[in-house]
Formats: C-alpha cells, structure tokens, sequence
C-alpha cells in the first residue's frame, strides 16, 4: 500500500493543483486537508459549490480506492451526493473524513464529511458508489502491478 501512496501522489494532478494532502489510517479510513484559496472561490469571499465537491469526491473516492488496492483493484465514480451545510470561506482549512460503509463484489460504498480545521463545525456531508476493476484496465500501472 505504501508504494501505491506514493504513485497515487505523484500521479494525481487535482489533489497537486489544490495542495491537497491526505492520511491513510487503514484500508477504507482516510483524511484529506484543504485550504480555500482565491481560485476556489464563487463569490468575494465563499467558496464555490464545486469547489466542495471536487474535495467530496476526494474524500469519497481515496476512501473507496484504498480499499479497493488492498484487492489489487481500482475505482472509478459511479455517483456521490452531497448536502452543503455551510458556506467556507477564502483562507478557512476544511478537514475531510471517510470510510468505506460498505464492499461488495463489484461496488464499493463510502461515506464522507466535511468539518471547519479551527471550530469543527459541519460544512458537508456526502456518500459516494464506486465500481472496481482490475489494476490491468490502467497501463501505466503495469510495473506497479508486475513489481518492475
């Protein structure tokens, strides 16, 4: 898994391009970090509603995937929802939690939230369905699989 924490790093562009960083506590349980920056926003001062998403999707999406790796499997989205509690504003951190709820033979569940990094508060909640397929659908991966 270790080695798939690395690859999944370098290779990600959307968690690089919004300094996104994250945790993995165990196959399922992750914490993904942000701070609202100026490109992030909709208004003077609020983030946009996207914004939010893109890092639900995050949440949902490593949750399911570092499941799924311990399989030797990868996920692709199938479908998320998300219910916005609270407006986030430029420079505020925004903590991510998730956990896979459930995994069966070709669909994995998880469920995410979104929290405020100083007060806690509840920002978003969010449940997302990802499909799994085999690391050899994804090229690029051929020496990650093969040991090479």
């Amino acid at each position: 898994m270790k080695d798939f924490i690395q690859l999944f790093r370098t290779i990600n562009k959307y968690d690089l391009d919004n300094n996104l960083t994250f945790e993995i506590h165990a196959p399922g349980a992750i914490t993904y970090k942000m701070t609202i920056q100026e490109k992030h926003l909709s208004s003077p001062n609020t983030a946009h509603g996207a914004a939010i998403a893109g890092f639900m999707d995050c949440i949902l999406g490593l949750s399911a995937l570092s499941d799924a790796v311990t399989k030797n499997t990868l996920t692709s989205t199938v479908e998320f929802k998300i219910n916005y509690l609270r407006p986030v504003k430029l420079g505020e951190g925004i903590v991510g939690t998730g956990k896979v709820v459930h995994r069966g033979k070709s669909l994995i569940i998880s469920s995410g939230e979104i929290r405020l990094e100083t007060s806690g508060e509840l920002v978003a909640l969010g449940q997302g369905t990802f499909n799994t397929y085999p690391f050899s659908k994804k090229d690029f991966l051929n020496d990650f699989t093969t040991g090479g």
